[in-house]
């Protein structure tokens, strides 16, 4: 039977409650060479979490999503999936009126953040703990002892949010490193396993300027593209708040959280090394990738 999945979240920094997913439908899960997937619909139409939404989707954002998570894909970077692409004569409402489409989509979990926000934020700590112990058993069984996960003493969700945040630190250094900007940077749109999820207005920097804004929404610049990597780590502190009556000690999410800042830049430092086709670390390569930035960017 289909499902739909309730989340909450923050979006541009601020609590905004439930969510979603109010316009993605859970079809199952299949056995691939590439290990299980799930099967999604997204732009179905309604799901008991619409809110005020139709739960549609337009053609013009479904081919976007199309294209860029088979691009990033491509380029190595993780990312959801697109299966297929169905368009529609259907008319949907939006600023003008278009055209519908639906998206099946594929990723071995679509969970978020935002799930865990949900619960946490409810105070239904049985139902949060029943996601954290799935999320590890699935997907980070080296974390269900913490011991094997990052030394975290024995605590399997501080464990959790430190593999995360591993994770996320290496999506965050490829995405800078090929200039890519994600636009709704919110912690729903913060996938669990470290892959890029929901293309909205989304942007490949066409000229080097680090404060692009690529959403016309973000009027403040909150998810402008030099600010991305701050604020995954802002996303995964609101992750280990969420995680934190699991966790029980603030001192074990901090801990957890810690490693971020040091693989983050360690990452994209190889990343961009690679690009200048310097093939073994010297001293100086920092002060070099960073020198050749300042040109890029003065230059556009």
């Amino acid at each position: 039977d289909p499902l739909a999945s309730v989340y909450s979240g923050h979006q541009f920094g601020v609590w905004a409650g439930q969510l979603g997913d109010g316009r993605a439908l859970l079809l199952g899960e299949v056995q691939t060479p590439q290990g299980p997937q799930e099967i999604q619909l997204k732009g179905s139409g309604l799901t008991p979490y619409s809110r005020m939404g139709d739960g549609r989707a337009v053609l013009r954002s479904s081919i976007r999503e199309y294209l860029c998570s088979e691009a990033m894909h491509a380029l190595g970077i993780p990312s959801t999936r697109a299966l297929y692409l169905c368009g529609s004569p259907e008319p949907v409402q939006r600023e003008a009126v278009e055209t519908a489409a639906v998206v099946v989509r594929v990723a071995p979990s679509f969970i978020r953040f935002g799930h865990f926000e949900h619960f946490a934020a409810r105070g239904q700590f049985d139902e949060l703990r029943q996601l954290a112990d799935y999320v590890i058993e699935r997907f980070y069984p080296e974390c269900q002892d913490g011991a094997d996960c990052g030394g975290q003493a024995g605590n399997r969700y501080a464990a959790l949010l430190q593999a995360v945040s591993e994770r996320s630190a290496a999506l965050v250094a490829q995405w800078q490193a090929v200039g890519f900007c994600h636009g709704v940077l919110n912690t729903d749109n913060m996938s669990i396993l470290g892959l890029t999820i929901d293309y909205g207005p989304f942007q490949f920097l066409d000229a080097f300027v680090p404060g692009h804004i690529c959403n016309h929404s973000d009027s403040g610049g909150r998810y402008a593209y030099n600010k991305q990597p701050n604020i995954a780590y802002w996303n995964l502190f609101c992750l280990g708040q969420a995680l934190l009556p699991l966790i029980e000690e603030q001192d074990h999410a901090l801990a957890a959280l810690e490693p971020y800042k040091t693989l983050f830049p360690r990452e994209l430092e190889a990343r961009m090394r690679a690009k200048l086709g310097l093939a073994d670390a010297q001293d100086g390569d920092r002060a070099l990738i960073e020198g050749i930035q300042k040109l890029l960017a003065a230059d556009r």
